[in-house]
């Protein structure tokens, strides 16, 4: 039973990622159009960058814009929920750690981050503003 118990917990962490998840890895110029338009190289490797749970937000929630931002952006991305830890997880294996999916949005202040990039810094500041990842409700996998 502790299995089954472990694996009802793991769901239920799972569908309340937004309180209790640790980090937001996110994945940038992967859409090779989106990269070329805001003239970007795409990469060969993934780049990757990450947003506080912080910026958590459920559907229906308000969005705060900094009043340093004169720019905002967002884009639709697919989030992959992941419900079981691991490291250097093979490809075979992935989707064992995949308990399901969100909509989400990330909301970038465009300006803050032009600004980071041309000094060569990282732009974590303008992707990671509190309510800067709105997201929907929980998919489990199954469905």
């Amino acid at each position: 039973t502790w299995g089954l118990r472990s694996s009802m917990a793991a769901a239920a962490a799972a569908r309340n990622f937004v309180s209790a998840g640790r980090k937001i890895v996110c994945v940038g110029r992967n859409y090779r159009e989106h990269a070329k338009e805001l003239g970007n190289a795409v990469p060969t490797e993934p780049l990757l960058f990450l947003k506080p749970p912080s910026a958590y937000i459920t559907q229906g929630a308000a969005i705060t814009v900094p009043k340093t931002c004169t720019d905002l952006h967002h884009e639709v991305e697919l989030g992959v929920v992941i419900g079981k830890a691991g490291s250097a997880i093979t490809q075979a294996d992935a989707m064992d750690h995949v308990a399901g999916y969100v909509l989400a949005l990330d909301m970038t202040a465009r300006n803050i981050q032009d600004e980071a990039k041309k000094n060569r810094h990282p732009w974590s500041v303008a992707k990671g503003y509190d309510t800067f990842c709105p997201v929907s409700d929980f998919v489990d996998k199954s469905k």
